[in-house]
């Protein structure tokens, strides 16, 4: 990528969290070599200043409305963006810097990290030069590889559920106790026990709580908020 006509670094800031946004800005612009572009505050967004401005560099947050930021940036590469893009988080994630990497950033950074340190990568990410040590990207892609294989076995268990325990664990997702899940089915408490523990065997969980998730993931019940029962109820292995 050749250096702007100006002979600075041009940035785009994507957070949807504008008041970090603009702080962030402001700390940047401070610097001598990289000037802060555009700021936007969500993903679709961020994808058509991208390819509207073509920026030396995106700082992409990993969270924002519409798409995220991973989305985002699989979306810049396949529309033949050529910008580097650093995805900013602000939490801990041991797989973020995989899913980083595999949609086409150059790497993961912490929110949290010095301005000076960030400043810093932009300017390795503009000369396409590494942010991270190979041993640590290889890591990450290790533990993508292990969560996504246990997300599809996961899965794979979730079709074993019958009719019936399916209705069961909407019901729970619906907030109701085990007394209305029974009466509402026309069981007993012994033969809803009996269900619940087969769902959780099935499942390789250990409490309704993880059912229930689980089951909520993967589309097998709707999408509702958990509420209405108490979380010890939930999370017992019983009714």
């Amino acid at each position: 990528m050749e250096r702007s006509p100006s002979g600075h670094i041009r940035v785009v800031i994507a957070d949807d969290h504008r008041s970090f946004g603009e702080a962030l800005q402001i700390a940047l612009d401070k610097e001598q070599d990289l000037t802060v572009i555009e700021l936007v505050t969500d993903g679709i967004e961020t994808v058509r200043t991208v390819a509207r401005e073509h920026p030396d560099v995106v700082l992409m947050d990993l969270q924002m409305p519409g798409i995220d930021g991973i989305e985002a940036t699989r979306r810049i590469r396949e529309e033949g963006g050529e910008s580097a893009i650093i995805i900013l988080t602000g939490a801990e994630d041991e797989i973020g810097l995989a899913r980083a990497v595999q949609a086409g950033a150059r790497g993961f950074f912490r929110k949290t990290e010095p301005v000076q340190d960030l400043a810093q990568a932009i300017r390795q990410a503009y000369r396409g030069e590494p942010l991270h040590e190979v041993a640590d990207v290889e890591s990450s892609l290790r533990r993508l590889r292990t969560r996504r294989a246990a997300d599809a076995d996961l899965e794979r268990r979730l079709t074993r559920l019958t009719p019936r325990e399916v209705q069961i664990l909407q019901l729970m997702a619906d907030g109701k106790a085990s007394e209305q899940i029974a009466e509402e089915l026309g069981m007993s408490r012994h033969t809803l026990r009996t269900h619940t523990q087969n769902i959780l065997t099935k499942l390789g969980v250990h409490s309704k709580i993880e059912a229930v998730v689980a089951a909520i993931r993967f589309a097998k019940v709707r999408t509702e908020a958990i509420a209405g029962e108490p979380e010890s109820e939930l999370e017992s292995n019983g009714t």
